[in-house]
C-alpha cells in the first residue's frame, strides 16, 4: 500500500483494489522515441513508476513507436537512460510496434463488424470534413463503402500497393458527435518510411488514439495515466476497447502536465533548437532535457523530490523555477561536503599520510 502523500489517482486506486477490482496495479510510462525526455516527462516518470512501486504492482517501459519519420534508436536508448538515471526499473520493456500485427487484425475485425472503412479522400478534405465545435462533420462519401471493399483495399493497403496519402482507415462512428475526436478519426495511414525496428515490413502504421489503448489492454494495464490535453481523447480510448475482443479495459486518468516558468517545454520546439544549432546537443545545459539537468549538476534526488513537491492534480499549473532550485539546494546541503570541511580533512589525510 502506498506510503507517499495522497492525491486523487491514489483515491483512485485504493478504492478499486477495496473493491478487489483490481489484485494488482500496472501502470506503463509510454513515450514517443522522437527526441530526449525533460524535466515534464519526469513527473509523469516518477508517478507511474512511483504508484507501481508504492503499490507493490508492475510499471512497463514502452514506446510509442508509430511514426517512423521522427523516432530514431538513438533516442530510445536516451530515454532509457534517464529513467534509469532517476533510479526506477522498468518490469517489462515493450514497444507499440511488437503489436503491429495484433493491431492489424483488429482493424480487420473493425472493418467486418462494419465500424471502420477506408476514405480515399485527401487529408485536407477529411480534415475539413470533421467541422468543427460548432457545426457538425460531413459524412464521407467513402462512408458506405461495402464491407469485401475495405476489407480488399485494407489488404491492398497492407501489401503497399498504394502511394502516400492515396487512402487511410477511418472509424465508423459519429460525424455529428459533440467531441470531435469521435466524427471518424482516422486509424491507420499509409507511410512508406523505414521503421528503426521493423525496417520496411509495414507501408502502414496505425494512429496514436487507436494503438494507445490496444496497446494498455494487451499489456494488462490497470490505470492508463495521461496529461490533461487527452482528457477529451477519453471517449475514444474507451469506445475502441468496447468494440475489441481485449484482454481487459483500463481506465484512463489525466493529470495536469508539468510547466515550468521561463523554460521551454515542447519537445518540438527543443528539438528545432537542437536541429538549428542553437545549442549543442540535447544534453546542452541550457535545455530543460534530463540528461542537460544532469550536466548542469541536478541530481535524481532532486528531481524526484521536485516532483512530488509539486503534487498531482487536475489542475493546470506553472511552477516556479525557484522551486525546482530549492530542491537542489536541500538535496546538495544534506550531501556535499562544505569547503572548509574538505580542507580539514585535506589537512588530517596529509598529517597521517606515510610519506611525512
Amino acid at each position: 500500500m502506498s506510503t507517499s502523500p495522497k492525491n486523487f489517482i491514489r483515491a483512485i486506486i485504493d478504492a478499486d483494489l477495496s473493491s478487489d477490482k483490481h489484485r494488482k496495479i500496472v501502470t506503463r510510462f509510454p513515450p514517443e522515441p522522437n527526441g530526449f525526455l525533460h524535466i515534464g516527462h519526469a513527473k509523469s516518470i516518477c508517478l507511474n513508476f512511483g504508484i507501481a512501486r508504492d503499490y507493490d504492482g508492475h510499471c512497463n517501459l514502452r514506446f510509442d513507436d508509430t511514426n517512423p519519420e521522427k523516432e530514431e534508436a538513438v533516442y530510445a536508448e536516451a530515454i532509457r537512460d534517464d529513467v534509469r538515471w532517476l533510479g526506477f526499473k522498468w518490469s517489462e520493456l515493450r514497444h507499440a510496434s511488437d503489436y503491429f500485427k495484433r493491431l492489424y487484425e483488429f482493424a480487420i475485425d473493425l472493418i467486418r463488424q462494419g465500424k471502420a472503412y477506408v476514405d480515399s479522400q485527401s487529408a485536407e478534405t477529411i480534415r475539413d470534413g470533421r467541422g468543427t465545435l460548432t457545426r457538425p462533420g460531413t459524412e464521407s462519401p467513402y462512408r458506405e463503402r461495402s464491407m469485401a471493399e475495405n476489407l480488399d483495399l485494407f489488404s491492398r493497403m497492407r501489401i503497399g500497393e498504394f502511394e502516400d496519402g492515396a487512402h487511410v482507415l477511418r472509424a465508423r462512428i459519429d460525424m455529428a458527435a459533440p467531441n470531435i475526436n469521435m466524427r471518424d478519426p482516422v486509424i491507420y495511414r499509409i507511410r512508406r518510411a523505414h521503421h528503426h525496428r521493423t525496417g520496411d515490413a509495414w507501408p502502414i502504421y496505425p494512429m496514436y488514439d487507436y494503438t494507445h489503448c490496444i496497446s494498455d489492454a494487451l499489456e494488462g494495464i490497470t490505470h492508463s495515466l495521461c496529461t490533461l490535453e487527452f482528457e477529451d481523447h477519453r471517449p475514444l480510448y474507451d469506445w475502441f476497447l468496447d468494440q475489441l475482443d481485449v484482454p481487459c479495459h483500463p481506465r484512463q486518468i489525466e493529470f495536469a502536465r508539468l510547466e515550468l516558468e521561463h523554460t521551454i517545454m515542447s519537445k518540438r520546439r527543443l528539438s528545432e533548437l537542437v536541429s538549428g544549432g542553437h545549442v549543442s546537443d540535447w544534453d546542452d545545459p541550457r535545455l530543460p532535457t534530463l540528461s542537460g539537468l544532469r550536466r548542469r549538476g541536478y541530481t535524481p534526488q532532486a528531481v524526484r523530490d521536485f516532483c512530488e513537491r509539486i503534487g498531482v492534480t487536475k489542475k493546470d499549473a506553472t511552477v516556479e523555477m525557484a522551486v525546482l532550485e530549492n530542491t537542489l539546494r536541500q538535496d546538495l546541503d544534506a550531501r556535499v561536503p562544505r569547503s572548509e570541511e574538505r580542507r580539514v580533512g585535506k589537512e588530517c589525510r596529509s598529517r597521517w599520510s606515510p610519506y611525512h
